[in-house]
């Protein structure tokens, strides 16, 4: 086996191009029918009228990004399949989000997530908060863009400067004139491309080694099918414990208080419908991932004697993916071309769900208190829909210029994609904080989602040892490969490194989770304790407070209520029995 001569022919480009026209096609249809995005609601909210299934495919398209579908195969082809325990987290987790978190956002409907931090603790957790948000999006689009457009060059040819342009102003096109209508059905049309795309490689595996049970005969030699990994040990990268509990985490983090999943669950029309759409992207979502784990599996029966990173063929494991792809179909006209038509809509789902939330939190949050603050007045209906657009633009420019920008950071690269997740746990522990205690107030709040985002992010970003991989080889290359003897990649000295540098980097998440709810509250009962500020003289909003609490408060405040009543009618003189069973009705 030798290193492949790639080329992306006409075909292949026809195919990409059609899949971005019809991208573009779908922004231009929304923005020239219905409401055509006068108001800010439809350009925001699609006026509230989605129906489940287009919503339902949206959640999964804006969570599975290009970097995802990439990462996921090469993930399972370096270390198993151990990484398909993470889809039982999704399960387990799914009914706290859309039972206990979103109910509230239903309630509020506040275009901003965000919105429900102010009213619960004040404007410096809203604004801490939106900004942490604003920020690791904006970083985080740039290198959606960026990685599947390095990958892709490596091996079809496809120009880097020609992928970033083709995503980005498409993105930034059908976002910005269609809104989220727009977005939410180019989501459905994306989000098949996507499993076509894993399909394809999946399929190719098939027909060279003709049944499933050869390809998991194959990755069993290799040991790469061991799913019973129980070790509770925090170190270990990956088991049963760190899967299902980081990667709860992070669906928590993703599926219940992020802006562009609330946004999404506010473009239907009533919580129940909502909720609905939240349980069918569970087997969406966990349908894309176990077949793209599966095509992890599937690469590795063609290359379990010559693996192309030892053997030199590819630069990064990243890349695996598209070469084999280039490797085993790259002789079929337009076949390469729909496989990276659907790395494509990967990023291009990403990416739009970003630039439609992030103009959402920009106005909210900054836009709108701003021009309150210097004009004196609130922003009207039409001035806000324009200026929405225009904002959109703007993030959709800024998401072009980091993806070229990130060709210059270096190590930083993986780096940005750890803020994604470390920014998540955390932000989780302020919602929760408010949501789920009486006790948290905005001073204790505020700062133990600050120490959470910085302990989390000093556990991602101190000097980790690399970890071991499974066995490969390159016996099988022939002379190409110069006889490479590489088979795997041993793991560092752990006695070099802090343990804290050592803990799995799925409890990320769960560390900034449980940091900033702890310590958040610890420091709101010392505060209020200093302050003498008992919970008992607040006047809460029940419909702030996750249900069960919710239903408390509100059980308590009719109770209040009748007691003033009653009270009101002794001191007026007025204890007609009538009038008390009344009351208590």
């Amino acid at each position: 086996m030798a290193g492949v001569e790639v080329t992306f022919g006409v075909w292949d480009y026809v195919v990409v191009a059609i899949v971005l026209l019809i991208s573009a096609s779908i922004g231009v249809y929304y923005r020239f029918t219905g409401g055509k995005q006068k108001t800010v609601q439809e350009y925001l909210l699609a006026d509230k009228n989605m129906s489940i299934a287009p919503v339902a495919f949206s959640l999964m398209a804006s969570f599975m990004s290009a970097i995802t579908l990439l990462g996921v195969s090469s993930e399972n082809y370096t270390y198993g399949f151990q990484f398909i325990i993470i889809n039982i987290s999704y399960g387990i987790f799914t009914p706290i989000a859309a039972y206990l978190y979103l109910p509230i956002f239903f309630k509020l409907q506040a275009t901003s997530a965000y919105e429900y931090l102010e009213m619960r603790f004040g404007k410096i957790a809203r604004l801490s908060a939106s900004l942490s948000y604003t920020l690791q999006m904006t970083l985080y689009m740039g290198i959606v863009v960026y990685a599947p457009a390095l990958a892709l060059e490596a091996l079809t040819g496809i120009n880097q400067v020609l992928a970033i342009l083709s995503i980005g102003l498409v993105c930034t096109f059908y976002s910005t004139i269609g809104g989220m209508k727009a977005v939410l059905m180019t989501d459905v049309f994306q989000s098949l491309l996507m499993f076509i795309a894993v399909f394809s490689v999946i399929g190719s595996a098939l027909y060279e080694t003709g049944s499933f049970s050869e390809i998991w005969r194959i990755a069993a030699e290799g040991n790469r099918t061991d799913l019973l990994n129980f070790n509770p040990d925090p170190t270990v990268r990956h088991s049963w414990l760190s899967l299902i509990l980081g990667g709860g985490i992070t669906f928590l983090s993703l599926y219940a208080v992020n802006q562009i999943q609330v946004q999404r669950y506010l473009t239907i029309k009533d919580l129940k419908r909502a909720q609905f759409a939240l349980w069918w992207n569970w087997p969406i979502l966990t349908s894309l991932s176990l077949c793209t784990s599966f095509a992890g599996l599937s690469i590795y029966s063609k290359y379990y004697n010559c693996d192309p990173v030892s053997a030199q063929y590819i630069s990064s494991i990243d890349q695996l993916m598209p070469y084999y792809v280039v490797d085993t179909m790259g002789h079929i006209p337009g076949l390469s071309g729909l496989f990276v038509a659907g790395i494509f809509s990967a990023a291009l789902s990403t990416v739009s769900a970003a630039l439609n939330s992030l103009a959402a939190v920009t106005m909210e949050d900054y836009y709108k208190p701003l021009h309150r603050v210097i004009f004196k007045k609130s922003l009207s209906s039409n001035s806000a829909s324009v200026q929405t657009k225009i904002v959109a633009l703007i993030y959709g420019v800024i998401c072009i210029g980091v993806a070229f920008l990130a060709q210059f950071l270096g190590g930083i690269l993986q780096a940005a994609l750890t803020i994604f997740g470390v920014v998540g746990g955390p932000l989780l522990g302020l919602f929760s904080l408010g949501m789920f205690t009486l006790v948290a107030n905005e001073e204790g709040s505020v700062v133990g989602l600050f120490t959470g985002i910085g302990i989390a992010l000093w556990m991602a970003f101190g000097p980790k040892p690399t970890p071991a991989t499974l066995f490969t080889t390159t016996e099988g290359c022939g002379s190409a490969a110069l006889n490479r003897t590489v088979t795997v990649l041993a793991a560092d000295s752990e006695s070099n490194y802090l343990w804290i540098h050592r803990v799995s980097y799925l409890y990320n998440g769960v560390a900034g989770f449980l940091i900033t709810f702890i310590l958040g509250y610890l420091l709101s009962w010392i505060i209020r304790k200093i302050k003498r500020t008992p919970v008992q003289n607040e006047r809460y909003d029940p419909n702030l407070f996750v249900p069960p609490l919710a239903n408390k408060l509100q059980k308590a405040k009719q109770s209040e209520t009748r007691l003033e009543d009653i009270s009101d009618l002794n001191r007026n003189g007025k204890s007609d029995q009538g009038k008390i069973e009344t009351i208590f009705k």
